[in-house]
């Protein structure tokens, strides 16, 4: 396997967004997932159309999510030569392809749904168990990272079937910027219109 400048310093930049020791316990990631969880439930059953699902989708990412977290990770080292009105247009770009990408895959989950199973403390934070049972498909877990970094028990990462979020937005968002050589702003216009 051969490494690109982008590779090496994408795997070496987690230590730039450390999260600090917890406050929060099990039963505190445990019940924030919970609702999180009962919202997703709801949208899925709610029969709404596939635009206002993502609207849901969205204000459930906004509400549960560590979203500057998430965003400044996934933009990586790239953050590092972005302005500061850069790094707001991309997070609320990121904020609504984010939303429509993992809304499309939550919709999957119609006639289906999650069910929490357990929170354990993993380093420094918690994570929250939940199984997806999807009608025709065997279960498989989707696992929420919970932390109270900013004050707010929020989640900053999810694994669906073992396909960590945070892993996967950052290679996205870096090979967008490839195809555009760089440019943040064509890539923040990009991912306006991607997910």
């Amino acid at each position: 396997m051969t490494f690109s400048r982008r590779t090496f310093l994408a795997a070496s930049t987690a230590a730039v967004f450390p999260l600090p020791a917890l406050a929060l316990n099990t039963a505190e990631a445990k019940s924030l997932v919970d609702k999180l969880v009962d919202q997703i439930n709801r949208v899925i059953d709610s029969g709404k159309s596939e635009s206002a699902m993502y609207g849901d989708f969205e204000r459930i990412f906004r509400q549960f999510g560590d979203i500057s977290y998430i965003a400044a990770y996934a933009m990586g080292v790239d953050g590092r030569r972005a302005s500061t009105s850069q790094k707001k247009a991309f997070t609320d770009a990121f904020t609504g392809y984010i939303s429509r990408k993992y809304g499309k895959r939550f919709r999957e989950f119609i006639g289906g749904r999650l069910e929490v199973q357990g929170s354990k403390s993993v380093k420094n934070y918690y994570e929250v168990t939940t199984t997806a049972f999807l009608r025709g498909e065997a279960p498989f877990e989707v696992n929420f990272h919970v932390s109270d970094r900013t004050g707010k028990d929020l989640f900053f990462n999810i694994y669906i079937d073992g396909i960590n979020m945070l892993l996967t937005e950052r290679t996205e968002v870096g090979a967008m910027l490839d195809r555009r050589r760089g440019d943040i702003d064509a890539m923040i216009a990009d991912l306006r219109k991607a997910g």
